[in-house]
């Protein structure tokens, strides 16, 4: 690091100082760009290999007429259908960039240098991110069969925790979390903490046990719930995703929420994409699809998995997967590398079309022979 760029670091609030960019799935391009290869695959980014339901994506090419507007900053349209959709008010929705935007919220709106933010091994990245960012203290509790130990992050809890984070299912691994054993931590949780489930693959769940949280609002008012339209919706390069909590905490999670955070043909397209439930059947059924081709092709080439509920799954390699990942990449195949989740030996592989998974495990199967 030179020594302009230390002296700007050393500006940079203690929590931000300690902090790297979150690391995202390599795009197309940048690959073109480096290795000069064409026709390239992506089965890194847990994208919707069909993308947007058409009703979406006229809705979003309808509103670029209009582009020199700024967006309804209420986003009432989105908010009445999503109010209508989960049986809420208006008033306990937040709409968001995405919904790491809200976990961002729930962290700034309530969260000092003074408090703890609980969350597990192997959960999402964001987490610590925007924990430290604050300067709380990120409280890690150990992961139980690759996913959450609620019993260990009810027992971390102190006076000065603030916040919960907990993926269902969990993103990489893909665990799961039981409607009953979710609800009795939501239960023990002592009013001074907010729990955040964030349900961001929620639509491609088929576990009968998996519970919809958004109900639960009703009983606790210090449970917030996330969505997005990034996963089944295929909207993921519009981000635009939502939180439902009690009005009052959906009160304050709006007063630090950007205006105009979520732009016109996010909004118009989300809102559209919600009649659309056919659409949504259809991404569901191929990645379901999908994840047998994936799991019979790790079983033929004798290969370890992590069982998932959302639209991806972890291989374990069983030796460092870094190197297995770059002759991928020259293969034109994009997985994700987890390594940045104390997941050395473990791909994470988004399901894709057919075609796609079946040049992955092809291209799998010749890497791990050279």
């Amino acid at each position: 690091m030179t020594e302009l760029a230390q002296a700007i670091l050393r500006l940079a609030t203690p929590g931000v100082q300690s902090l790297a960019p979150y690391p995202p799935g390599k795009p197309i391009d940048e690959l073109e760009r480096e290795y000069g290869i064409h026709n390239i695959i992506k089965l890194a980014s847990n994208e919707n290999p069909l993308g947007p339901s058409p009703l979406a994506l006229a809705a979003a090419q309808k509103i670029f007429c209009d582009i020199h507007r700024y967006p309804d900053g209420n986003g009432f349209a989105l908010k009445q259908r999503l109010a209508q959709k989960h049986a809420v008010d208006m008033a306990q929705i937040t709409l968001g960039n995405g919904s790491n935007d809200i976990l961002e919220f729930a962290v700034r709106a309530f969260v000092t240098p003074q408090n703890e933010v609980i969350f597990s091994e192997h959960a999402f990245a964001i987490y610590a991110i925007v924990t430290r960012a604050v300067g709380a203290k990120a409280v890690v509790t150990p992961a139980k069969n690759w996913g959450h130990d609620l019993e260990a992050m009810r027992q971390a809890i102190t006076s000065h925790t603030r916040l919960i984070l907990i993926t269902n299912p969990n993103n990489p691994t893909g665990t799961w979390l039981r409607a009953a054993e979710l609800e009795k931590l939501i239960q023990q949780v002592p009013r001074h903490v907010l729990v955040v489930v964030d349900e961001a693959y929620f639509e491609y769940v088929l576990e009968p046990e998996y519970p919809n949280a958004i109900p639960w609002v009703a009983r606790y008012p210090n449970l917030i719930v996330t969505r997005t339209f990034s996963k089944a919706y295929g909207l993921a390069g519009l981000r635009v995703g939502y939180g439902i909590s009690s009005a009052p905490v959906a009160d304050i999670l709006n007063r630090v929420r950007q205006p105009f955070n979520v732009n016109s043909a996010a909004l118009a397209a989300a809102t559209a994409a919600l009649d659309d439930a056919a659409h949504v059947a259809r991404v569901v059924a191929l990645n379901r699809a999908g994840m047998r081709q994936l799991v019979d092709g790790f079983t033929e080439l004798g290969l370890k998995f992590i069982p998932s509920a959302g639209n991806f799954i972890c291989v374990d390699l069983g030796f460092a997967a870094a190197p297995i990942y770059e002759r991928l990449l020259r293969e034109g195949v994009i997985v994700r590398p987890v390594a940045n989740y104390a997941m050395p030996n473990h791909l994470r592989v988004t399901t894709g079309l057919p075609e796609e998974n079946q040049r992955f495990l092809e291209a799998l199967r010749k890497v791990l022979k050279q």
